[in-house]
């Protein structure tokens, strides 16, 4: 199959410096534009052309776009913090739904054929089913998830009107670090459960809070599905390969392994991969979290040819702890 040089918009960031270095390790050409809000300059390869821009800006990826004869775009720049979207709605319509708008005009104005989306399970907002499938009821309860879902709206109405095909994927809980910690989570203040665990575990906080310990699961703490980073970005390069292959269509899948670990299931992880033990807060329930979020994965099983490398907790947790003893080392941390 012809590999098109692919643009990777937020490709500094977290999942997007992931999904880079899958490209690369399969041989792709790839551009990346970042406006370094929230990403990282040193996440970026050497040799990889990078733009520090916005993906708002017309003019810019009217010139990117035939520069580097970009014939797929994997959309990954946005805001993600939860909270964040409730206390500052507009925000995340701006840089979720506005901006990718903007995008899409470039890419369509721009002849792209193939374009892939980073969507979130958030987008069910409290599903009454888990393991939640792609066809159940999308009520986005904050504007994080309806920013998403949005920008899935658009991607589907303009693959209607336009030779453009595309893929968004749903993320579950995204977490580890490139197993040779070429890149990791490396976001100041992150919220993810399994960064937030290593950095207490190398006495970068105090604690770890755990939120709501009366929940209808094993233990009475919330049970989510935990995706390795690098497993996800393998499943992007395989949908690509899939839009490519079949450009008539389009697709929506879930990205989990279809299982989960609850709060303090994780925590326990991490003592053991760290042979020390965390110390725990426990504290109310935060608004809108559902007692289970686990992913209903059969549709990417049986539409790509996705196995999973890194599916052991214990796994997952000793890269992120691996990448964030490199991050202290880049950062000059001691």
């Amino acid at each position: 199959m012809t590999r098109l040089p692919v643009l990777v918009t937020g490709g500094a960031g977290y999942i997007g410096s992931h999904v880079v270095l899958a490209l690369l390790d399969g041989g792709w050409d790839v551009t990346v534009i970042d406006n370094l809000t929230t990403g990282f300059r040193f996440a970026v390869p050497e040799g990889v052309a990078f733009y520090e821009g916005d993906i708002e800006d017309g003019a810019l990826m009217a010139r990117i776009i035939p520069e580097q004869g970009i014939g797929a775009v994997m959309h990954f720049a946005g805001s993600i913090i939860v909270p964040e979207s409730v206390e500052n709605p507009l925000k995340y319509y701006h840089n979720n739904t506005a901006k990718s708008r903007a995008l899409i005009e470039s890419a369509v104005k721009g002849g792209v054929k193939h374009f892939i989306f980073s969507s979130t399970a958030a987008t069910y907002g409290v599903p009454e089913v888990s393991p939640v499938n792609e066809d159940s009821p999308k009520q986005p309860i904050n504007p994080y998830g309806m920013s998403k879902l949005m920008t899935e709206i658009m991607l589907a109405d303009t693959a209607r009107a336009h030779p453009l095909n595309y893929c968004a994927l749903r993320y579950f809980n995204v977490a580890g670090a490139d197993p040779a910690a070429r890149s990791g989570q490396s976001t100041a203040g992150a919220t993810h459960l399994i960064k937030v665990a290593v950095e207490a575990a190398l006495g970068k906080r105090a604690n770890v809070q755990v939120f709501g310990t009366d929940y209808d699961t094993s233990d009475g703490t919330g049970v989510r599905d935990y995706i390795h980073v690098s497993d996800l970005a393998a499943a992007h390069v395989l949908a690509l390969e899939e839009l490519m292959a079949n450009p008539d269509q389009s697709l929506t899948m879930n990205c989990g392994y279809g299982r989960g670990f609850s709060v303090l299931e994780v925590l326990d992880a991490v003592d053991r991969v760290t042979n020390r033990r965390i110390e725990r807060i426990m504290g109310p329930r935060r608004a809108g979290d559902p007692d289970s979020l686990i992913s209903d994965n059969r549709r990417i099983r049986q539409t790509l040819p996705w196995q999973p490398q890194h599916a052991d907790l214990d796994e997952i947790v000793a890269h992120a702890l691996a990448w964030e003893r490199k991050l202290s080392e880049i950062r000059g941390e001691g």
